[in-house]
């Protein structure tokens, strides 16, 4: 088996290793979500529509990119590998506001879910291959938290929380 850091230098195996944050020794999905935020707050002011497509592009090359980076490594969905919680931690936070409690939240929220892996989650992640299967469960963690996040949000709202 190939060793994340001996792909590094090749700019796809960058980029599917989360700009490097993937090669953290401790938590590395942690560590690639923690990447993500940047590129949130980057594209948050951008509007809805550059926001969906910067979502699109990031999801359809992440997909090819993980499926690359396993195929390279030898493992599917090795640790590394950590675009796909790009993904789901910008679809967590489709159109929420970019502040920081809700910067946070997306964060705990989007980690949560990708941890526990509720259903259809854990069963999309032991059975779909490649870089769609690496990529479609983080996909899924990213729906759970975008939902969970904007009930929250409307209830906060109507003045029914908080």
């Amino acid at each position: 088996m190939t060793e994340p850091r001996d792909l590094i230098a090749d700019p796809g195996h960058f980029l599917a290793f989360g700009l490097g944050s993937g090669l953290s020794r401790y938590a590395p999905g942690t560590a690639g979500t923690a990447a993500a935020v940047p590129l949130y707050l980057l594209l948050a002011p951008l509007g809805p529509l550059w926001y969906a497509v910067a979502l699109v592009v990031v999801t359809v090359v992440g997909a090819w990119l993980c499926g690359r980076a396993s195929r390279a490594l030898g493992v599917h969905d090795h640790g590394a590998i950590v675009i796909d919680e790009f993904a789901g931690y910008l679809l967590t936070m489709v159109g929420l506001p970019a502040t920081w409690p809700w910067v946070l939240a997306g964060f705990v929220v989007f980690r949560l879910f990708d941890i526990v892996k509720p259903w259809p989650i854990g069963w999309v992640d032991r059975r779909v291959g490649g870089g769609v299967g690496i990529m479609l469960d983080d996909l899924l963690a990213g729906v759970y938290g975008v939902l969970l996040l904007q009930t929250v949000a409307f209830l906060i709202d109507k003045g029914i929380f908080l």
